[in-house]
């Protein structure tokens, strides 16, 4: 009977273990939502609110499963595989038929702060929003700092040019969007009745007035019929379109012809990677040709570094003006045009064509390789066409709509026609045009060149196909070469995400940055070919170094620095408002943490020189990189001697440790390589933006795995905050090939600071964690934090709810427990301002970051510091690759 009595109790519990298995599996399969792909476009806020909310009513049993409640993603993305160049180089895909460009609804923003908290934290929100960069209005048609033409009989012009006679300060309730009327308001009353929803909804997105009544005049105006041209000249003489099909000719290129082309580049800049410009300037230049620059009107450190550098040659000139030239928008058109009627006017300058380049194009044929082909080819006009149907092309690039830039925004309006009587051809807006065909695109009064310009003034990404349209028209089609003589590396996959969506109403590519693997193809291409895009040191220096060695051979030996790359992220011109709260805070925080480690390293009796107190914000703030690897910020910075009483100009290394852990490296799942956290993810590259992952309590973290090769698997990521409290938890199916995952949990903000922990577990195991750090703000719109924001921020969200539901059921699953003591702690921290907050931060950076060197930009009272350009690391560190110097006997400065 006992023995009975056993076997009864053991299938009792048998069937219990099996029903909690079948409940598990259940919650389980609810929760693996089939994504497409965890690196594409992600699901709106609202959508994911509704899933959870699904799974929340589901009837549950048991134990509740990690990622309840919540999205779990699904990445089939294979390695993807080296393509040959491609023949269609516009910034619209060929094959992308699966995106919705149907219409941009008004923008909402996910409120993630309770009630009570979230009118207080104005001064924090936009701090993070003027990191972006605040622009002013500017407008290729309007009145404004954008507008430089007049197109030939037709004044390009804003409908806010005709001077409606109403009062300023209108309202309208505009219809259509929503299930709501929404409120719009205007400086003037529209003198029309605004029904169509694109621009409706762009009326309700727009940010400013200005921009407002701009874009509801010239609805108007489309909706008169006095708008766009409805028909326009074809001047060519040909049924169809040239076919000059012209094949490399390598072994020909080697001597110059007698009277060899003059180029004239025009060098289109942005950003901040000075370093990278300058390289590439030195390769393409030669004291015979002409150098035009235009650095774009946000990006005024790299304007400073090219004036400084312009100035050292007769042959180079920087624009007295500048745009604001954002992707897809007219103002790139604006920009083009306007650069070369003043290359026109410039005549001590004669050019005989015209090639414009970006910082991250490189050459890969010398200089003279270019001349000798293009003396051969001087009536030719290079540009790439899009090697499509033409209705196809149209419909994908966005010609049969109405676009309109302002606010830095390029706004989708309405349809319109394609004018009558032309042929619209596009592709590639990097091109080689010969002076005669500039002139006439410049000076012509024809119909075909006015109607044409003010045709490409409202239309998405004009620059790939205005050029291309009148060429093809006119009455020079047949010196129409189908070739720009690039060699552009797309990859469809990885470039086309809608990454432009914030500034574009439509859905675009850009190209990958090469890599070593790549550089084969610069020799292999089937058409000639001089100049390759894109390049980007701060992701892949090494592809440069190998094109610098195939054009120019090796630098002289001992040569430092080739591997090493700075760049700049801060700059004290600038102004301290160019830089966000969070920034601002760890920069402090590391300048404090290298004055430590100077003070740390004297080992003398004597009196230490080497102690020094802070003074004021960063100088200058360099992102460095070694061997492709990124190695940390350099922070140049003011700072007391205290032996002394004297000021001086340090620079501090701090470089992140390594946060990442495999917690069981024999597991049966070993395919996860890496974890890291961040912002600023970057799925075309697959890198986080946000170099060191510098967070603060209102950023939004992103969380990315990296796997190898391996059997499918799924797999539970754990986000575990400083007090233990289990703020989010989701799945990942990770199919064999796939390389990267990420996901970005829809956390409550503020996050509370401190030390936060990422686990991913595979069958409850755990498989590895990562940690990371969210900093607390010792400022809060560039000034000292307060108690009463410090205790906004700083106390982490409402009720300990970083999601809608609690996972805290999970804790004694996981082991994880919360500690009175530590909740009592964070508390009393969330409170600290001054010094004492100081002291509460340094320590938290200090355990993910270290203070490698210091050294002494100028003058100093502490014996063992070094002078900063004697290192290999800091910023004035000697960098003969980048470096320009005197011509060179034979034209070059390479």
């Amino acid at each position: 009977m006992v023995a009975g009595a056993c076997v009864r109790k053991l299938v009792r519990r048998s069937k219990s273990a099996v029903i909690v298995a079948l409940t598990i599996l259940f919650v389980q399969t609810l929760l693996v939502w089939n994504f497409s792909s965890l690196d594409g476009e992600e699901k709106s806020r609202e959508d994911k609110r509704e899933r959870a909310r699904r799974i929340r009513e589901a009837p549950r049993k048991g134990l509740p499963f990690p990622g309840e409640g919540l999205d779990v993603l699904l990445s089939h993305k294979p390695k993807e595989k080296n393509r040959i160049d491609s023949n269609n180089e516009n910034s619209v895909p060929k094959d992308f038929e699966n995106i919705d460009n149907s219409n941009f609804g008004p923008r909402t923003q996910r409120q993630k702060l309770q009630s009570e908290v979230k009118s207080k934290t104005t001064i924090v929100q936009k701090a993070k929003y003027e990191q972006v960069g605040k622009v002013k209005d500017h407008s290729l048609l309007g009145k404004n700092a954008n507008e430089v033409l007049q197109y030939g009989n037709y004044k390009v012009k804003n409908a806010s040019n005709l001077q409606p006679n109403y009062k300023t300060g209108s309202h309208y309730k505009g219809g259509g969007i929503g299930k709501g009327s929404q409120e719009i308001h205007y400086e003037q009353a529209p003198r029309c009745e605004i029904s169509g929803k694109e621009a409706l909804s762009a009326l309700s997105r727009a940010k400013s007035k200005h921009c407002r009544q701009e874009i509801a005049e010239l609805y108007c105006l489309h909706k008169d019929g006095k708008l766009m041209p409805e028909k326009v000249p074809r001047l060519c003489p040909l049924e169809g379109k040239a076919t000059n099909n012209i094949q490399p000719e390598d072994d020909s290129l080697e001597s110059l012809p007698p009277n060899p082309v003059r180029i004239a580049f025009v060098l289109v800049v942005h950003g901040r990677a000075s370093r990278q410009l300058q390289r590439m300037f030195k390769a393409i230049y030669h004291k015979d040709h002409y150098y035009y620059m235009h650095v774009d009107k946000r990006s005024n450190y790299l304007h400073r570094e090219v004036l400084q550098f312009a100035s050292q040659y007769p042959n180079v000139r920087v624009t007295s003006w500048r745009m604001a030239t954002i992707w897809g928008g007219a103002s790139l058109l604006t920009m083009y045009l306007q650069s070369m009627r003043e290359l026109l006017e410039m005549k001590d300058w004669s050019w005989d064509f015209f090639i414009n380049l970006s910082a991250a194009d490189y050459p890969i044929r010398t200089n003279d390789q270019l001349v000798a082909f293009l003396s051969r080819y001087r009536n030719m006009n290079f540009l790439k066409s899009h090697g499509r149907d033409n209705a196809r092309f149209i419909r994908k690039q966005g010609l049969d709509r109405i676009f309109f830039e302002c606010d830095t925004h390029m706004w989708r309006l309405g349809d319109r026609k394609i004018p009558e009587g032309i042929t619209v051809d596009g592709g590639s807006d990097w091109f080689l045009l010969n002076r005669k065909f500039v002139e006439y695109v410049t000076y012509s009064e024809d119909e075909l060149v006015t109607h044409m310009k003010r045709f490409y003034a409202y239309t998405l990404l004009p620059a790939e196909s205005f050029f291309h349209t009148v060429l093809e028209n006119s009455h020079l089609c047949e010196t129409m070469v189908d070739n720009n003589l690039r060699i552009t590396n797309w990859n469809r996959k990885l470039g086309c995400k809608c990454q432009y969506k914030h500034i574009v109403d439509w859905c675009g590519c850009s190209p990958n940055d090469f890599k070593p693997q790549d550089f084969h193809r610069f020799q292999q291409t089937a058409r000639p070919t001089f100049f390759a895009r894109k390049f980007e040191a701060a992701v892949n220096q090494e592809i440069v170094g190998q094109l610098d060695f195939y054009l120019f051979g090796n630098y002289p030996a001992g040569t430092t620095a080739l591997k090493a790359y700075w760049e700049n992220a801060y700059d004290e011109p600038d102004g301290i408002h160019s830089i966000s709260d969070i920034y601002l805070t760890m920069h402090h925080s590391f300048s404090r943490l290298g004055l430590k480690r100077a003070e740390s390293s004297w080992h003398s009796n004597e009196e230490n020189k080497c102690r020094y107190y802070a003074m004021g914000h960063p100088v200058s703030v360099h992102l460095y990189f070694y061997a492709d690897r990124f190695q940390g910020y350099l922070l140049k910075h003011h700072a007391t001697n205290l032996a002394t009483s004297k000021l001086e100009t340090l620079e501090t290394w701090v470089m992140p440790r390594k946060m990442f852990k495999i917690s069981n490296p024999t597991s049966d799942l070993a395919r996860l390589q890496f974890a890291e956290i961040g912002t600023e993810w970057d799925a075309k590259e697959r890198i986080f933006r946000n170099f060191g992952g510098l967070i603060g309590p209102m950023d939004e973290p992103i969380g990315m795995q990296k796997w190898g090769k391996g059997p499918n698997a799924t797999v539970t990521v754990v986000w575990i905050d400083p007090i233990n409290v289990i703020a989010a938890t989701y799945d990942i199916q990770i199919e064999s090939g796939a390389e990267f995952t990420h996901y970005k949990p829809p956390l409550n903000l503020p996050l509370r600071p401190g030390l936060w922990t990422v686990k991913v577990l595979h069958h409850w195991t755990p498989m590895a964690e990562t940690k990371f750090l969210v900093t607390p703000l010792t400022f809060s719109n560039r000034q000292p934090i307060r108690k009463e924001e410090a205790l906004k921020l700083h106390s982490g969200p409402p009720k300990n709810a970083y999601m809608e539901q609690s996972f805290q059921g999970l804790n004694h699953v996981l082991n994880i427990h919360t500690n009175p003591g530590q909740v009592e702690q964070a508390k009393h921290n969330a409170a600290l301002t001054g010094s004492q907050l100081e002291n509460w931060v340094d320590p938290l950076v200090n355990s993910l970051w270290s203070a490698v060197d210091i050294c002494a930009s100028g003058p100093t009272s502490c014996p063992i510091m070094q002078t900063c350009s004697q290192t290999t690391w800091s910023s004035q560190s000697p960098d003969p690759k980048s470096e320009l110097g005197p011509i060179k006997a034979n034209g070059r400065l390479r």
